[in-house]
């Protein structure tokens, strides 16, 4: 019977090297697009959300603060929950309808 390779993918199994990690140069945070230059989409999901609707923004091209204050601000709009996560914008309830014309009021013409 063969052994198989367990280790991670990259080849690294495990260093000693307390430098090791800090050898890698560091992520550049991105740039925030300007709002007429960001393409948004605005959908509408349940899916492992015990079937509850959630609105789903995404498409957004930016700095994490950037994404947080938006995210902010249409939570605060809705008057409802939310949460920002890999990469998504999620407010719970539906609101598509809503959101997307004060999207394109806030100068995110690109949003459907």
């Amino acid at each position: 019977m063969s052994k198989k390779n367990i280790s991670r993918p990259d080849g690294l199994a495990y260093s000693t090297n307390k430098d090791f990690f800090n050898s890698f140069p560091e992520e550049e945070p991105a740039d925030t697009l300007p709002k007429d230059k960001q393409k948004l989409r605005v959908s509408l999901d349940k899916k492992q959300r015990a079937g509850k609707v959630v609105t789903l923004v995404d498409g957004f091209v930016g700095t994490a603060e950037d994404m947080e204050a938006l995210g902010k601000q249409l939570k605060t709009k809705c008057g409802a929950g939310g949460s920002i996560k890999d990469g998504y914008i999620i407010i719970q309830g539906d609101y598509k309808e809503k959101i997307i014309p004060w999207l394109r009021d806030w100068g995110y013409a690109n949003t459907k």
